[in-house]
């Protein structure tokens, strides 16, 4: 199971960085974190200097958010671990926190205080020079709620608690999968816009997906999606 859970925690990044929440503003953070304006990185996003500037700078601000993400992951372990003789009920817990998100991304169960976004306030006329601020600007980014990222990364933190030693996998895989189209992305400013029409349907799928895999796991039957995926998986493919 823990490598149909990193897949799940993959895939669930790559839903959190095309969310409505995120996609809207990616060409605004990518001009901050580098100091090149969105015209600068359309147009010279072909030529060396603008290719190097743009990966060093996207990868200070992904080690930034990645560090927030590390730090809620490892907390949600050690719970995990710390009640480990109460598994059970964690698992279920686990679950219905799950549950609950999924609904949340459905539009089904909408309280106000998720609707409201709260991050860490940074100043954005200061901004340090260089690297340290983009990994900083990452910390900013992530350290907070947002009515997008935050039910999904709820739900992989929640999955961490529910299975302690799988928290740096899963956060690993989360944090590849927000990171991965942040990079092509950087180099296709075009496509974000042609991406974000599909954001919200993608969001609603999601959200099926969380209350399933919530159901699962709070009957402990998530087995059954490997059973699944081994019953559609060609031969020459399993080894």
């Amino acid at each position: 199971m823990s490598n149909i859970n990193a897949g799940i925690a993959l895939a669930a990044g790559v839903a959190s960085f095309i969310s409505p929440c995120c996609l809207p503003l990616y060409p605004s953070y990518l001009s901050y974190i580098t100091g090149l304006s969105v015209q600068q990185l359309k147009s010279g996003s072909n030529t060396k200097e603008v290719r190097i500037r743009t990966i060093t700078h996207t990868l200070a601000f992904i080690l930034g958010f990645s560090a927030v993400f590390y730090t809620l992951g490892f907390g949600a372990g050690l719970f995990g671990q710390f009640f480990n003789g109460q598994r059970d009920l964690i698992r279920q817990l686990s679950a219905i926190l799950i549950i609950v998100m999924g609904l949340f991304l459905l539009g089904i169960f909408q309280p106000q205080f998720l609707l409201r976004e709260r991050k860490l306030k940074l100043d954005l006329k200061w901004k340090p020079a260089g690297y340290v601020g983009s990994f900083i600007f990452g910390i900013g980014f992530s350290a907070g709620w947002s009515p997008c990222i935050g039910p999904i990364l709820t739900a992989i933190i929640a999955l961490s608690a529910s299975e302690p030693g799988t928290w740096f996998t899963l956060i690993t895989a989360y944090s590849i999968g927000f990171a991965l189209p942040f990079f092509v992305l950087a180099f296709f400013l075009g496509g974000a816009r042609r991406i974000l029409k599909y954001s919200n349907v993608l969001m609603k799928i999601g959200g099926v997906l969380m209350v399933f895999m919530g159901v699962l796991l709070f009957t402990d039957q998530m087995f059954r999606i490997t059973v699944w995926l081994q019953g559609i998986t060609p031969d020459w493919l399993i080894f």
